[in-house]
């Protein structure tokens, strides 16, 4: 567990999300915007970095195999001191550091995860050396609905039941949507709890934005069956926090302008935008 005494306030990191894709001129916010609850929670009260140093050879693992999500991690790792102010200010300009999707060279990003459903395999890998070397770091991985369309993500989930990985957890944002229409239309996913559940997982279905029903379904999910590797399912809403996002697919490539950003900004800050 983290012991350093950060809030990860959801409003705040909604608010470092939209400043970072204005300064951009950059996309996926609304998909940002659907993971900002359970980032807050895994950070604040279950990833455990040694000496808040995210090389520590003992930490947890966070993978991000949703990357396109990354503007929310960055979020949290600006509120660790991971990253320099200076690298917000300047985000997907010439030169900078931080991209539009997850990359691996950047400190505290686990994997490159560009290309959909392969950050779950490499979490998978992560879990299994953690099991042979008998440590009891934990491997988490957070993956889109649209994304388990991917056939590697059930290889994987059946790789990880085999080998009785209970030191794995899948997070499924389940927001309905992917880039280019709702799941329900282009790939229909029925139960996601029942399908990982029928691959060998524990699994459990949460409210994605109510921080108390997170924490409590990932610390029950560690506590049974204990052989199993773990799924929670998330149900979320793409766009989360700003009422003119939410549900619309477009904010998944729509850019802001000075005008949706200071609306944006007063949505998520209360109606009070700095």
């Amino acid at each position: 567990m983290n012991t350093q005494p950060i809030a990860f306030d959801p409003s705040q990191l909604r608010k470092t999300v939209l400043d970072m894709a204005y300064a951009g001129s950059t996309v996926h916010i609304g998909c940002a915007f659907s993971i900002i609850e359970l980032l807050a929670v895994l950070y604040r009260h279950h990833l455990r970095y040694p000496g808040n140093d995210p090389d520590a050879s003992d930490r947890d693992y966070f993978v991000l195999s949703k990357g396109h999500g990354v503007m929310a991690q960055y979020a949290c790792l600006r509120e660790l001191g991971w990253l320099p102010e200076s690298a917000f200010a300047g985000y997907f300009s010439n030169g900078s550091d931080l991209k539009g999707l997850s990359d691996s060279r950047v400190r505290g990003l686990e994997v490159t995860s560009g290309s959909l459903g392969h950050g779950f395999s490499v979490g998978v890998g992560m879990a299994l050396g953690a099991q042979l070397n008998g440590t009891d770091q934990k491997t988490y991985v957070l993956v889109g609905d649209g994304e388990i369309n991917e056939g590697p993500i059930w290889e994987g989930a059946l790789f990880a039941a085999h080998r009785q990985m209970k030191n794995f957890m899948v997070i499924v944002d389940e927001n309905g949507f992917q880039a280019m229409g709702s799941t329900q239309e282009v790939l229909d996913l029925g139960s996601i709890q029942a399908k990982f559940e029928s691959f060998g997982f524990s699994g459990l279905s949460v409210d994605g934005h109510n921080e108390t029903e997170i924490d409590q379904a990932i610390r029950a999910l560690w506590a049974k069956d204990a052989e199993k590797p773990k799924v929670l399912v998330a149900k979320t809403i793409k766009g989360k926090g700003v009422p003119f996002m939410e549900h619309d697919n477009r904010w998944h490539y729509t850019r802001l302008n000075a005008e949706t950003h200071a609306a944006a900004l007063s949505a998520v800050m209360g109606g009070t935008a700095p």
